[in-house]
């Protein structure tokens, strides 16, 4: 028995008083809706309608169901209209992912920014260094740094590129001189930043993996920049994090020719097909304000005011 059409069935003869009106309304035979009637008083063992061959009138029962009925019907057609306007309208729980750093400094700023212009949306950002599954942990939006298009079913969004660059303290290169050659970095302190992408060390171009006895072993680069900037050693920092340390005086950039462990970023969402506007809208969002932002960077990390080319003399 199909339920719903069976209440339906059963309100359409209560309404119009009528099992033939109710079938001419429902675009079906009589007999058709007389069945309906009668399935759904068995499966309900309760009877709705009092019937002769020349009238028609509502049980106690009856009255009380039609009451219930209308009520969920008219709840599944709020159901209805709301699910087609989230198409055409940003509303709802907006729920996010990215890794911690990226997010605190990239997103964060741009998730202001959204709710400012989409009021109705409120957002769950997730900020982790694991990679959740987008569907399984409800994610609509997954904001991933990958070193080319991820392998996925799902629909993926070029937001760009990012890169890394070798960094150190005023302090740390006034005692210690400027390397100028990845060779020179083993005589040199060194802070690990663990990065899953690039396990085995410090990849300069196709170069092998320069491996060094680390000083220090961070899993977030906030970490590692907080380390350089206290004169502990060189560090290589994402460029969403090296560009704001450079700009504050806290660190200088080495080598400025060497760009190292590039990666793409893209926003990774279900499907096209029948898109939430809300996520239409963020995604949007995000298209339109992190490339200037990575430009942002990318200028101050290619400001020589921030490099350190020179040898600076070496201290005690």
């Amino acid at each position: 028995m199909d339920l719903l059409h069976c209440m339906q069935a059963f309100v359409r003869v209560a309404e119009s008083g009528s099992f033939c009106r109710a079938a001419q309304q429902l675009k079906i035979s009589s007999p058709t809706v007389s069945r309906q009637v009668a399935a759904l008083e068995e499966q309900l063992c309760a009877r709705l309608l009092q019937r002769t061959t020349r009238s028609l009138a509502l049980t106690e029962a009856g009255q009380r169901y039609l009451q219930r009925c209308k009520a969920i019907f008219a709840e599944l057609e709020t159901a209805a209209v709301e699910a087609a306007g989230a198409q055409s309208r940003a509303v709802g729980c907006l729920r996010l992912h990215t890794i911690t750093g990226f997010g605190l400094e990239h997103l964060m700023p741009l998730v202001g920014r959204y709710i400012e212009r989409y009021p109705e949306v409120h957002i769950d950002l997730s900020l982790t260094e694991e990679t959740p599954a987008l569907l399984e942990d409800g994610l609509d939006v997954l904001v991933t740094l990958s070193l080319g298009l991820p392998d996925s079913e799902f629909v993926a969004q070029r937001l760009g590129q990012i890169y890394s660059v070798l960094c150190a303290a005023p302090a740390y290169l006034d005692r210690h001189g400027v390397p100028t050659r990845p060779a020179q970095l083993h005589e040199h302190r060194c802070i690990m930043l663990a990065d899953p992408l690039y396990p085995q060390g410090w990849y300069f171009g196709r170069e092998a993996a320069f491996r060094f006895q680390n000083v220090l072993r961070v899993n977030q680069p906030e970490a590692a920049c907080q380390a350089a900037a206290s004169g502990m050693g060189i560090c290589l920092l994402p460029s969403f994090v090296a560009a704001k340390a450079l700009s504050e005086g806290r660190l200088l950039r080495l080598m400025p020719d060497r760009q190292l462990h590039p990666r793409e970023v893209y926003a990774l969402y279900s499907s096209r097909r029948f898109l939430d506007a809300k996520i239409r809208t963020w995604v949007e969002h995000l298209k339109a304000h992190l490339p200037p932002a990575f430009e942002r960077d990318r200028l101050t990390l290619d400001d020589p005011r921030y490099w350190a080319t020179h040898e600076r003399p070496q201290g005690t």
